[in-house]
């Protein structure tokens, strides 16, 4: 069901809580005196890919960072398949921007991939071969089975991208939150990570992507979320993605033509 935003807020049933994989109200964060997101609700559909669109600073990272816990919030819950989200990291894969990431760090990419598997090892928990070959696996799922011994600094952008992408693999997650994934990267490994990501929604998995191209949200994704700082609506794509609620969150950063077209290609 679409939900617009509205000054009395959205009122959700508590089944519906308990079965979200992540389900976030209330949530404010600020940077000194400007709020970043201010009161959001959130509630992610289980197994399906949700993508979380809006204009540049709108506080669609913040958001995530902020759920996560790795920006804290002046207020607000957040809770992961009906518990407080703490109790759930095991379930939950992260994968940040690639531009946070500090790939001067001499590691190698099957190193950074069993970093996936700290939960498994535990910090002195000795490395076998089956992790090895679970890592190895992840690899080949993303396309880089060959780059395994490589240094991850040597890598290209993309390439980059698909090796965090294979750690979260490793983690083995019922929660997958991407933000930004195919920012910066070439066509071929855009494609390779949309494949990933359509193959563990079909594997009951669910998965939320920070998204920026406004043109494949259609193809790519089964539900939006659109924020400019507050909600402005969440919904199925075909719902909620359409000329109305595009320009409530773009405004005139959109051209209307621009904003027609996509919302064609929606319906």
């Amino acid at each position: 069901m679409l939900e617009l935003a509205s000054s009395n807020g959205i009122a959700n049933t508590n089944d519906a809580l308990l079965e979200s994989p992540l389900a976030i109200r209330g949530l404010t964060v600020s940077y000194g005196q400007k709020p970043a997101v201010f009161s959001v609700d959130m509630t992610v559909q289980a197994e399906a890919m949700t993508a979380i669109i809006g204009p540049n600073g709108a506080g669609k990272s913040t958001m995530l960072k902020a759920a996560l816990g790795i920006v804290t919030p002046l207020s607000g819950q957040v809770t992961a398949f009906g518990k407080p989200l703490e109790d759930q990291r095991a379930r939950i894969a992260y994968v940040p921007q690639r531009a946070s990431v500090d790939w001067d760090f001499p590691t190698r990419v099957i190193d950074v991939v069993l970093m996936g598997l700290y939960r498994e090892l535990g910090l002195l928990g000795r490395l076998r071969g089956r992790h090895k070959a679970k890592a190895m696996d992840c690899l080949n799922r993303v396309g880089m089975r060959d780059f395994a011994d490589r240094q991850i600094g040597q890598l290209s952008g993309g390439q980059q991208q698909r090796v965090f992408l294979a750690r979260s693999l490793a983690q083995d997650a019922d929660l997958y939150l991407l933000d930004e994934p195919f920012a910066g990267v070439d066509a071929a490994t855009e494609k390779a990570i949309i494949a990933v990501l359509k193959s563990l929604k079909d594997a009951g998995k669910t998965v939320v992507v920070v998204h920026h191209d406004l043109a494949t949200v259609t193809d790519y994704f089964d539900h939006v979320f659109l924020i400019n700082t507050r909600k402005v609506a969440e919904g199925p794509v075909d719902e909620a993605f359409t000329a109305e609620t595009l320009q409530a969150a773009y405004g005139g950063r959109l051209a209307t033509a621009q904003i027609d077209q996509l919302s064609r290609a929606a319906s």
